[in-house]
């Protein structure tokens, strides 16, 4: 068997910033120096969410972006959180706005998601933006799904054709993957918690998302040699989803946990934000 490729997203990342850096110098020169701008809302005092904004800021920072950091307390209501981001899509110097994930209840995080203007949508979580990427419109992607295409494209991994087993159906994950994958005319079976005989299921796919959010789940006898493996999961443990020691061998490629998906979900963040301040600039790629 030959050694498998590893699909290296955390070397991806750092070269795509490179390329990222050029486009911000000339979105300046175009624009009398302004900086595009990720407006980041953090609600509430989660510890982990804080370090996820805190790594965004800083990745807008390598590239030359400038991070607008909004926190609001948690006892923040659903209103006052609306208001906030029809602030920031009213804000012509904003180009990007980030909702992190959780928020705390009681707030309506879905009526909040969808406040958001779909040209500032650069995370991919509104409703109307899925529903025009899953119709094949031009769109902001899912940060994580669009970071797991970016990754096979960049690897050259064929995804027409093929059969692909995404394991986990959350709205900003397995199905916006599984939609991608769709209009790359993979042919795509989503699995969950009610799916039966999963293992076999698995076995017949030639690509495996796995975004099922339990350590090591995935067991190396269910995959089938030659297969493609994303892991989309982390956990404390310094895992993903997948059994990467017994599953990485059968594979014909894998996204190593750490260092495979997570790293490419800040870069499409990051590279969508410039996207969005070159259509507001008039710059087109």
């Amino acid at each position: 068997m030959t050694t498998p490729l590893i699909l290296d997203g955390k070397t991806l990342a750092k070269s795509t910033e490179t390329e990222l850096s050029n486009r911000v110098a000339k979105i300046k020169e175009h624009n009398g120096n302004r900086t595009p701008i990720l407006a980041t809302i953090l609600v509430g005092s989660d510890p982990a969410s804080a370090t996820y904004v805190r790594m965004k800021g800083n990745a807008c920072r390598r590239v030359g972006m400038d991070s607008l950091k909004v926190e609001m307390p948690e006892e923040t209501t659903t209103a006052e959180l609306l208001a906030k981001i029809d602030e920031l899509n009213a804000n012509p110097d904003v180009h990007g706005i980030l909702l992190q994930h959780p928020v705390p209840d009681p707030i309506d995080e879905r009526r909040c998601f969808d406040r958001i203007d779909v040209a500032k949508d650069v995370d991919g979580v509104t409703a109307l933006g899925f529903g025009l990427m899953a119709m094949g419109e031009p769109v902001f992607g899912s940060a994580t799904p669009a970071g797991i295409i970016r990754i096979l494209d960049h690897y050259k991994v064929d995804i027409e054709g093929r059969h692909a087993v995404v394991i986990g159906r959350s709205p900003i994950l397995g199905k916006p993957v599984a939609m991608m994958l769709l209009n790359r005319n993979a042919t795509v079976t989503i699995c969950h918690s009610r799916t039966r005989d999963l293992p076999e299921v698995v076995r017949s796919a030639d690509i495996i998302v796995a975004a099922v959010g339990r350590p090591r789940f995935v067991q190396s006898d269910w995959i089938k040699a030659g297969a493609v493996i994303v892991d989309a999961g982390f956990h404390p443990e310094g895992c993903g989803d997948v059994d990467l020691e017994g599953a990485a061998p059968l594979s014909s490629a894998y996204t190593p946990v750490p260092g495979g998906v997570g790293p490419m979900t800040i870069s499409m963040l990051i590279q969508q934000t410039v996207l969005a301040a070159e259509r507001a600039a008039g710059i087109t790629q």
